[in-house]
């Protein structure tokens, strides 16, 4: 399996499982790449991380969890010592915002689309996986919040975080940095496996096609997407082939659904089948990624 597929495997269950405090992160390294001049990509266990470094400041995109934040600085550290002004949460899911409490105690503003704060301030269910997930502390909690759009001027970087509706949660927000042609993609984008679709929170398999199609509407044969999981950095040509995924298999699954098909009979027909060999292999396996859009896609008498 390659090494891509072991982490997103790994950060998956980290994410749906347990909760942080229970997980061992003695191990984990956060490896840098650098995308562009001033833009850099940080993997560790959590959903992939964006760190934009201006002149006078920096901006990050998403924090991981709590007790990596020491080694997340460190990484910082490495490649700037300008002050980390913010960090942009691109949805809710506790891999993305798990270190908001450590670094807003530490001056940083945390911001994030009106949706994942409401999200964040009380319990919430992932019924997929049969998880309830506490509400986080308010010191956690983003301070700034916007409802469509918001840009950012970060010493020579534009920063701006647009929202996405009904993709992968309801409060999902892309990262465009217009001056080096870079996107961050959140989790719209799990390169090389199945992604999660949060039905409970105002995900949908369509709105994950709607929004990757958006994504490739907004860039052109040069533009660096930074996916929220998966390889760090991945170009148009593998961004098109994952949405052509996305559409195959919802259309798929809209007609057996549509033609009454029980979920035996939708997981006997394999929507996924010449997919399974590229996208099969982390966290989500076939069978069970078929399930979840099932239950999410039928009708609520016949989604069990």
């Amino acid at each position: 399996m390659p090494r891509f597929h072991r982490l997103a495997t790994a950060l998956a269950a980290l994410l749906l499982a347990a909760p942080a405090a229970a997980q061992d992160f003695s191990q984990v390294e956060i490896e840098t790449t650098k995308v562009a001049e001033g833009v850099y990509a940080l993997k560790g266990a959590g959903g992939n991380l964006g760190l934009v470094v201006g002149s006078d400041r920096a901006f990050l995109i998403d924090d991981q969890y709590a007790p990596l934040v020491p080694k997340i600085r460190a990484a910082i550290a490495a490649v700037t010592d300008k002050p980390v002004s913010f960090v942009l949460n691109t949805h809710w899911h506790g891999d993305h915002v798990g270190g908001n409490e450590a670094f807003a105690e530490s001056g940083t503003l945390v911001v994030a689309h009106d949706n994942v704060r409401t999200r964040l301030s009380t319990d919430q269910v992932m019924a997929a996986f049969d998880r309830t997930v506490p509400a986080a502390p308010k010191g956690a909690l983003p301070v700034i919040t916007f409802s469509d759009q918001v840009t950012f001027h970060v010493g020579g970087h534009t920063v701006r975080a647009i929202h996405i509706p009904s993709a992968h949660t309801d409060g999902d927000a892309i990262v465009q940095l217009p001056e080096t042609n870079v996107i961050h993609t959140g989790d719209l984008v799990f390169y090389g496996l199945y992604p999660v679709v949060d039905y409970s929170n105002g995900g949908s398999l369509k709105g994950m096609a709607d929004a990757t199609a958006r994504l490739l509407e907004m860039s052109d044969e040069n533009t660096r997407f930074i996916p929220g999981h998966g390889p760090v950095v991945i170009g148009r040509q593998e961004l098109a082939e994952y949405l052509e995924m996305l559409r195959v298999v919802h259309a798929r699954l809209e007609k057996l659904i549509g033609e009454g098909k029980t979920l035996e009979e939708v997981i006997a027909a394999r929507p996924t089948a010449e997919f399974d060999e590229k996208w099969g292999k982390g966290f989500l396996p076939p069978d069970r990624w078929v399930r979840i859009n099932y239950q999410g896609m039928a009708p609520a008498k016949d989604a069990k």
